[in-house]
């Protein structure tokens, strides 16, 4: 979506009960921990013939995760892109977990996004508009085969992609030689590479995420997007600011089941006096007249599941 403290802590629509634990290097829920706790207990009854074993727990850096999800837990005791910090590729923010209940529909990226099915029409749809959907080939049971047959095999690469504080991470590439088409696709299951767990737009990247978001947007621009203001934590050592909470906004939950983070980089030429006065520690409003001195705009965004 990388869904916690990816790169800075990403995914964005998370409920305000949560926001404690950001993806701002913020401990898991305590759901999260509960469900672990329980597996483990199961996984020591004495039929181990009838235990599962679990896949193995993801591990969060600074702005995106190092490993998949836990298959086994249920979706509910997951932590989405909004609710993990980032320590993978750029700096990214995702909010915690989203509300039940959106006070609004999610944006539709267009007619042809909002009308993606599994076909073949469908993907086709999708690799030509250069929108990343939460179906078709973007869907959760999507594979590296499925990137392959939509965007030509010749662009599609399975590489190790960079992580925060130099961690590797396996995904499929899409357009690995072009900037401007660049797009990291992450697995639940990497061996198999299949089972979607996250997708990254940085760097140069052009690509459109669900609800109209891309990189390069203000803090203006997002709220038209999300129908009103959402919540920011501050900027880190490394310049970057994360979306905490959508603050029940259209971008809160994304058709499709999906969740998005990202994270923001303050204008070069804004004073570094007033980013330094905006602290990680805190949270602002995207409507601050402080946090708009900084004039941020979006640096990275995960879209996960």
């Amino acid at each position: 979506m990388r869904w916690i403290h990816l790169r800075t802590a990403l995914v964005a629509g998370i409920g305000t009960a949560t926001a404690a634990f950001v993806l701002i290097g913020g401990p898991a829920g305590s759901a999260v921990h509960a469900a672990q706790e329980l597996a483990q207990t199961q996984s020591a009854a004495p039929d181990a013939s009838d235990q599962t074993v679990p896949a193995p727990k993801p591990h969060h850096k600074g702005s995106k995760l190092t490993a998949p999800i836990n298959p086994d837990l249920d979706t509910t005791d997951q932590l989405a892109p909004s609710q993990m910090r980032q320590q993978v590729p750029a700096a990214v923010s995702q909010p915690m977990s989203a509300p039940v209940k959106p006070t609004r529909p999610a944006v539709p990226v267009t007619a042809a996004a909002a009308s993606v099915g599994t076909g073949s029409k469908a993907d086709a749809a999708l690799a030509k508009g250069h929108m990343v959907a939460c179906s078709g080939v973007f869907s959760k049971d999507s594979s590296h085969l499925r990137l392959a047959m939509t965007f030509d095999s010749r662009n599609v690469t399975f590489t190790d992609v960079d992580g925060d504080n130099g961690a590797k991470v396996p995904a499929s590439v899409l357009f690995p030689n072009d900037p401007k088409r660049r797009l990291e696709v992450w697995w639940s299951n990497p061996a198999a590479r299949n089972q979607t767990y996250l997708i990254v737009i940085n760097g140069k990247s052009t690509w459109i995420a669900p609800g109209g978001m891309k990189l390069g947007l203000t803090l203006a621009q997002l709220e038209k997007l999300n129908h009103k203001p959402f919540k920011v934590k501050g900027f880190d050592k490394g310049g970057t600011a994360i979306v905490s909470d959508w603050d029940g906004g259209a971008l809160a939950t994304l058709a499709g089941g999906c969740k998005s983070g990202m994270s923001l980089k303050a204008d070069p030429k804004a004073a570094a006096d007033t980013v330094a006065a905006l602290s990680a520690d805190k949270e602002y409003s995207s409507a601050d007249p402080e946090l708009r001195a900084a004039k941020p705009i979006v640096s990275e965004i995960l879209i996960g599941y």
